[in-house]
């Protein structure tokens, strides 16, 4: 009986640990790099902050809103109120009156 024993070639041994490198290598990149990976994530967390911001600027605003409509509601209506309100939308003032309209972003500053 011929038995032939076939040696066994070094390239056998590095196939599996090559493709698990690969493999882990894969990952490691989409786990920093991917949509939602680390990098993404700075970036979602920096967004968060700045409409945060932004969010507490409009709820501001709204509350200022909410105080002047309240003010021009009826039976509550404020002379001072009034007659700004219908000198801004008239454009009218008496003659011996300087009037100066300024707009919201130089109210701001």
């Amino acid at each position: 009986m011929w038995t032939k024993q076939k040696r066994r070639s070094n390239k056998g041994r590095f196939i599996l640990p090559v493709f698990t490198a690969a493999v882990l290598s894969y990952f490691a990149y989409h786990l920093y790099h991917g949509e939602y990976g680390l990098e993404s994530r700075k970036a979602m967390e920096q967004r968060i902050v700045a409409l945060d911001r932004h969010y507490r600027g409009l709820t501001a605003e709204n509350l200022q809103m909410k105080k002047r409509i309240a003010l021009l509601q009826d039976g509550q209506i404020e002379k001072d109120m009034l007659d700004e309100y219908a000198r801004r939308n008239l454009n009218f003032s008496r003659p011996n009156e300087l009037t100066i309209i300024t707009s919201k972003e130089d109210a701001a500053d």
